[in-house]
């Protein structure tokens, strides 16, 4: 396992003073999967206590004392950050996530320690200076099957969150839940163990699920075997909510929508923060058809359910995060994911364009509609053609709105040196004069000022 130099210096420092460093947990998972490992965790055995480990590390780099308390230190070096932290144990002593009993002890055999991880997987160490692999629990042979065990029973069960950490591996990683923690799983749900969980640890969750999966739709499924769902009633609706077989004959709203979900996975930008919003976009765009979903002359529609989904997005995003902002961003790929495919048959403007262009992103809407386009079974989706989506980009760019609203060619400056003096009139103006410009009759700043002194001479402002 090659590691960063600094933590071999550390090994050997910790050595000579009959202490053993031992890499843990995720660092060495990823090595053994060929992922490109990260973060590195430390675990110190044989020092006597969390002081003597901060003195020995201070010499090597700044020092973070702020998990001291839990036997957790961070040193920083060349600008990267190493956890290091003292074998323990933990008891849980209360709902919630931080109620635990934690007693540190470097004495600890490997097989003590490591029994608190949550699945073999992350359970196999590798010790710096005989380059030895310890792996009490045998994870290193479910990481060869592709299987996610837990570990022991009691000390699972005393940290929920590791249900959606469940969840978020097997989505992750592609590997199967044994059989015994799927019942340990699905219990816990049952008993209403997951309840006092902050919402903030579950979305981090669903984050790393959407993100790091080449198929999403693995994890929520596996949510709906385990009942997780009951905690997400927006999302549990879609499952047996029939559609239109012409429009999806792939079955229900729940199996477009992760057929979808994984058409958005392929789509991705490589920006996080972009891939995460198209993500829970994709995952909320059919949320209305559970209230909007009908029969009329033996067909089954689901006028206005795009509108209607706003409201069931917001409820759904908010059981998992105060992130204000990401909710208002994905508000618009939601109301208006049917646009791209809505005006490619009929034809649209370029005035229609332009103004679609000031209430959504096209190049992101695009993405959103493809990815719903896709995920189903029709021969149109099949051929892996978005005849719409392409027509939208290519009409959009030419008039460059593709990313972007037109900019204001009209400012409240241009008012100031046409005579006015700054007041609450100046708004109306500058959105009048706006609106004159998405829809043609202003096409250049010239334009935009002779448009101002007509405006101003006819409202006698």
């Amino acid at each position: 396992m090659q590691l960063p130099s600094i933590l071999c210096s550390i090994s050997a420092s910790l050595k000579s003073k009959s202490a053993k460093a031992i890499v843990v947990g995720g660092s060495v998972r990823d090595y053994f999967m060929g992922l490109k490992v990260k973060d590195y965790d430390i675990e110190v055995y044989g020092v006597c206590d969390i002081d003597a480990l901060e003195q020995i590390l201070s010499s090597f780099g700044k020092v973070n004392i702020v998990g001291k308390s839990f036997g957790i230190l961070k040193l920083s070096y060349g600008g990267d950050e190493y956890d290091f932290s003292l074998p323990r144990t933990e008891t849980k002593i209360g709902n919630r996530h931080k109620d635990f009993d934690i007693k540190c002890n470097s004495f600890l055999s490997y097989e003590e320690a490591f029994k608190r991880r949550d699945f073999t997987i992350n359970a196999i160490g590798y010790d710096i200076e005989t380059k030895k692999i310890i792996d009490p629990f045998n994870g290193k042979n479910d990481l060869d099957k592709k299987i996610l065990r837990h570990i022991d029973n009691d000390t699972f069960i005393e940290d929920p969150l590791r249900v959606y950490r469940a969840i978020q591996f097997v989505s992750r990683f592609g590997f199967t839940l044994h059989d015994s923690t799927f019942k340990l799983c699905q219990k816990m749900v049952d008993d209403n163990m997951l309840e006092h969980l902050p919402k903030e640890r579950v979305y981090a969750e669903f984050k790393k699920m959407l993100l790091r999966s080449k198929y999403p739709s693995i994890g929520f499924k596996l949510a709906k075997e385990l009942r997780v769902l009951r905690y997400y009633p927006e999302l549990k609706a879609l499952i047996g909510l029939r559609q239109s077989p012409i429009y999806h004959p792939e079955g229900d709203v729940w199996t477009h929508t992760m057929m979808a979900l994984d058409e958005m996975a392929k789509l991705k930008t490589g920006d996080d923060k972009k891939d995460e919003k198209l993500l829970w976009a994709v995952l909320c765009h059919d949320l209305g058809k559970a209230t909007h979903a009908q029969l009329i002359d033996e067909n089954i529609t689901s006028i206005g359910h795009e509108t209607a989904g706003i409201e069931l997005m917001y409820l759904f995003i908010s059981r998992l995060t105060n992130e204000y902002k990401l909710i208002k961003q994905i508000e618009p790929l939601v109301r208006y994911h049917l646009a791209p495919s809505q005006l490619y048959k009929q034809k649209a403007t370029i005035k229609a364009i332009r103004r679609l262009s000031t209430k959504v992103n096209i190049e992101e809407l695009v993405l959103v509609a493809k990815a719903d386009f896709l995920g189903r079974l029709t021969p149109e989706a099949q051929s892996g053609v978005y005849e719409a989506g392409e027509w939208l980009l290519a009409e959009s760019k030419k008039i460059g709105v593709n990313n972007r609203a037109p900019t204001p060619l009209l400012q409240g400056r241009d008012l100031v040196k046409l005579g006015l003096k700054p007041s609450p009139a100046f708004k109306n103006i500058l959105h009048e004069a706006y609106e004159a410009q998405i829809e043609g009759a202003i096409a250049t700043h010239d334009e935009a000022l002779l448009w101002a002194v007509e405006y101003i001479k006819e409202t006698k402002i």
